[in-house]
């Protein structure tokens, strides 16, 4: 019985932190229950940009098992979730895990509490078998992934050669399948690039019967600026944004083919009259291997109801690119920064003009030959008796990049939810299924690990 508790890193309120700190210590209590030896590692305050400060949740470090002829297995998870409200379209109290046709609706089911949770009873059915751990496992949990991981990376950092030393893998499970049946093991994510453009005339608005005709319109500039960045077709527009994308290879080609997506169904869910491409190669490798720009919004313009004759005296969009290796982030900084100025420059505009990246996160790619892989295909095999769809994820998952970057070891993402999971979403679930079919899936790998380490 494990309440959903209103873990929301997101919102910061205090309400909201003191359930997150009783989330870790009730974690921490279970991970003690099974023999493991753990540490909360107190992260301090966090600094908000109103001047107030909320206190961080701890992060779990625990360990079991420090047998030197054992490969060592380290989890990383979170149990902080996104805001959700029953007003907002919940069918069911998403603070109370509710099941229904086989399905176990609630905030966090599959992102990313179920799967910490599987995790955790595979190493408890080894215990309540009286059976020796086949490896040694440690966990990383943390509080704070919804709201960017605050204060984790100096944490990795700082327990580099302590904590992570004897570590040999690192396995993410905090995404999803491709398909509503079929496994996954993810070995790539792209990365994002947040930038803020900013054209100002003026802090105040101005009346468009007095003003309008005489000025150069901040709106006006704005939306010129984001109609260069991206065309029709998808086609990013920023000179030389394509230079570093790694080639594409037969082999390559090859994965995608292999990779079980309905196109039809996949729309059809989706909701969408028509995508921008028809086959599916293409599909997943303008979502996986190229890079794409989206526009999200315009602050500072008037979007209410009603009509208001208002020239906005100050807008800034807001615009992120997804990176894929071997895009370099402050090298798309600088392209993105030059082609903005350049078309700025035509319109002979006496407005002001600043671009600033808010957000500059790389992509990640591991090596699929890697023993971790091997192991997940076996294990997956096993429990579920088909091969895996070897995927990448279009979203950026930092915390893989981080650990690879800073610990230097390899990391492995075994998603264990379907598709239509809608994490983020009004009505998350995870299915009965994926949950302990998932938990015997990392009991397999572990087994797995052992054999091939």
């Amino acid at each position: 019985d494990f309440p959903m508790l209103g873990s929301d890193s997101v919102q910061p309120v205090p309400r909201f932190r003191q359930e997150l700190f009783r989330m870790m210590a009730m974690a921490a209590d279970m991970l003690q229950r099974l023999g493991a030896r753990v540490a909360l590692v107190d992260m301090g305050p966090q600094q908000l940009p109103d001047g107030q400060t909320l206190p961080i949740p701890p992060v779990i470090l625990a360990e079991l098992g420090s047998d030197p002829t054992k490969g060592t297995v380290c989890f990383y998870g979170h149990l902080d979730v996104q805001p959700a409200d029953r007003g907002d379209g919940w069918l069911t109290d998403p603070y109370v895990l509710t099941e229904v046709d086989g399905k176990l609706y609630g905030r966090g089911a599959t992102d990313n509490k179920g799967p910490v949770l599987a995790w955790i009873n595979a190493v408890s059915a080894f215990r309540a078998l009286k059976q020796d751990l086949p490896v040694n496992i440690k966990f990383i949990i943390e509080g704070m992934e919804e709201a960017g991981s605050v204060a984790l990376e100096e944490l990795v950092e700082k327990e580099k050669d302590r904590f992570f030393s004897g570590v040999d893998y690192i396995v993410i499970s905090d995404n999803l399948w491709i398909s509503q049946r079929k496994p996954a093991i993810t070995y790539g994510t792209r990365g994002n690039s947040y930038f803020m453009v900013e054209v100002k005339c003026r802090d105040q608005d101005f009346h468009s019967g007095t003003f309008g005709g005489i000025l150069h319109e901040p709106m006006a500039d704005l939306v010129a600026l984001l109609g260069s960045l991206v065309d029709s077709s998808g086609h990013i527009l920023v000179p030389g944004i394509y230079d570093e994308v790694v080639p594409l290879t037969e082999e390559e080609i090859n994965t995608y083919k292999a990779i079980h997506l309905d196109l039809e169904e996949y729309r059809n869910s989706s909701r969408v009259e028509k995508f921008l491409f028809d086959t599916k190669e293409e599909i997943l490798m303008h979502l996986w291997r190229y890079p794409s720009l989206s526009i999200h919004g315009i602050e500072g313009a008037f979007d209410e109801p009603g009509a208001k004759t208002v020239i906005p005296g100050r807008v800034i969009g807001k615009f992120s690119v997804r990176l894929v290796p071997h895009m370099n982030v402050s090298v798309v900084e600088k392209q993105v920064t030059r082609h903005l100025e350049d078309v700025f420059s035509k319109r002979n505009s006496s407005n002001k003009m600043v671009v600033s990246m808010a957000l500059g996160l790389h992509p990640w790619i591991a090596n699929i030959n890697d023993t971790q892989y091997l192991a997940a295909k076996r294990a997956i095999r096993t429990v579920f008796g088909t091969e895996p769809d070897m995927i990448r994820d279009g979203s950026t998952i930092p915390i893989a990049k981080m650990f690879q970057e800073i610990v230097h070891k390899s990391v492995v993402l075994i998603p264990l939810g379907a598709v239509d999971d809608g994490e983020h979403s009004q009505n998350e679930k995870i299915n009965r299924w994926n949950y302990i079919e998932g938990t015997k899936l990392f009991a397999a790998f572990f087994l797995e690990m052992a054999q091939l380490h």
